[in-house]
């Protein structure tokens, strides 16, 4: 990730994804958690050097692929994170990226405009957040809620545990 991203931000990013998916695989995949947190890490580490639909992820899913260590599974999932990829979210660790993702940014975005950051955030400052338009205008609102819909849970209850999450990654994070 430090090769690739100089951006603290996106790292900021990355590492809050990766502390969402940590906290997911602890419930749906214990032996696997260690993929889960690298594709939460990894899912966006070409982004800052090719941000374009042609490019993300798929620059970077080759240059992994290249490298012969990281698992097909993981691959799977960082193409899937992108609608546009045309991959499908076909197991638990791709849809679990896909929902984390944009509610990740959207969480770390509503931590940034509190007075104790993430230390008190709950679920339902995050929801009527979410009701702005204006606020993090650029988080996909409805990807947000493609990926609750596709995980088939409830969406205070995911939205807690990617808070709980961040929160437990704060320092990493940046909020």
């Amino acid at each position: 990730m430090h090769e690739w991203v100089d951006s603290e931000s996106l790292r900021g990013h990355m590492e809050a994804v990766a502390a969402c998916m940590s906290a997911h695989a602890e419930i749906h995949a214990p032996d696997d958690t260690d993929d889960w947190v690298v594709t939460g890490l990894l899912h966006d580490f070409d982004y800052e050097k090719h941000p374009t639909e042609a490019e993300h992820p798929f620059v970077g899913v080759d240059h992994l692929r290249s490298r012969g260590d990281v698992e097909e599974p993981v691959l799977q999932a960082i193409l899937g994170h992108a609608l546009y990829s045309g991959v499908a979210r076909d197991t638990p660790m791709a849809k679990h990226l896909f929902a984390c993702d944009e509610l990740a940014g959207f969480i770390v975005a509503c931590a940034k405009v509190r007075p104790n950051g993430i230390g008190d955030l709950k679920s339902k400052s995050v929801k009527k957040k979410l009701k702005d338009r204006k606020f993090a205008a650029a988080v996909s609102r409805s990807d947000i809620d493609l990926g609750i819909e596709e995980l088939g849970v409830d969406r205070t209850e995911h939205i807690d545990r990617c808070i709980d999450a961040i929160r437990s990654a704060a320092d990493r994070v940046g909020c």
